[in-house]
């Protein structure tokens, strides 16, 4: 507590589920956060409203797999931070479950641009200014999909997420002489958010908690706090790592 107070936070997505979490816990440590959202106008709103000082949080609506609405967020948070410390690339979606045979074109394209290029795209436009904050941080999320390749018909969903480590340990070698760390999260099953609301059944759900050694799916609370702990590193040697939170599921 209070390595984070004052620290100027980009967190995409944050308008709902897993991301409105890490908003609530980053403010809860004192930072001032830009909330971006697409979809999720109505939460990243209500976070603003809860915030005991509205001054320290701003929310910005863009698709970030489009590079001039990436842009515009970025510079947008930017401008209202003062520049940026950290950055939160929670944006990604399953899309949608299909296996191999009914994977086209246009299904795959859109899983790789929502969960990588979304991330590519406000990485490269928040660099600079990360790079100028100096001991600044960038926090990804993965999932344990990417891990382990996910339950059937999240294939594309799987690859991608297994890419966002890849590109977490080579972002990090290319970054951290530039003064930047770069981490990722691997969230397992957390109940609770639009994702899982949305793509998993409740049958699903209770084979895979029978599953898992801690006996219970994850929150979204669960997740944020690991994410304000790699973004709360932003001066120590943590750098290229993946923190798993999947109650004991990758690793056992």
């Amino acid at each position: 507590m209070g390595k984070l107070l004052s620290k100027r936070v980009l967190v995409t997505g944050g308008g709902q589920g897993i991301g409105l979490a890490i908003v609530e816990e980053l403010l809860r440590q004192g930072c001032r956060v830009a909330i971006h959202y697409h979809t999720s106008a109505e939460g990243a709103k209500e976070a603003k409203r809860l915030a005991q000082d509205a001054a320290r949080v701003e929310c910005f609506a863009g698709d970030l797999t489009n590079e001039t609405a990436a842009r515009g967020v970025v510079n947008g948070a930017a401008a209202f931070l003062g520049g940026l410390d950290i950055l939160i690339n929670n944006t990604g979606d399953l899309v949608g479950r299909r296996k191999v045979e009914e994977i086209d074109s246009a299904f795959w394209q859109k899983v790789i641009e929502v969960n990588l290029t979304s991330m590519m795209l406000a990485t490269r436009e928040a660099t600079p200014h990360l790079v100028q904050a100096k001991q600044s941080s960038i926090v990804n999320l993965a999932s344990v999909a990417g891990r382990m390749g996910g339950h059937p018909g999240s294939l594309a969903y799987s690859t991608a997420k297994g890419a966002v480590l890849s590109w977490t340990r080579s972002l990090a070698r290319e970054l951290g002489p530039r003064g930047v760390r770069v981490n990722a999260v691997a969230p397992g099953l957390i109940l609770g958010t639009r994702f899982h609301n949305t793509h998993t059944t409740a049958e699903s759900a209770a084979a895979t908690v029978a599953g898992i050694p801690l006996g219970r799916a994850g929150t979204a609370e669960d997740v944020a706090r690991a994410v304000a702990f790699l973004a709360s590193e932003y001066d120590g040697f943590i750098t290229a790592a993946t923190l798993d939170i999947n109650g004991g599921v990758y690793g056992c």
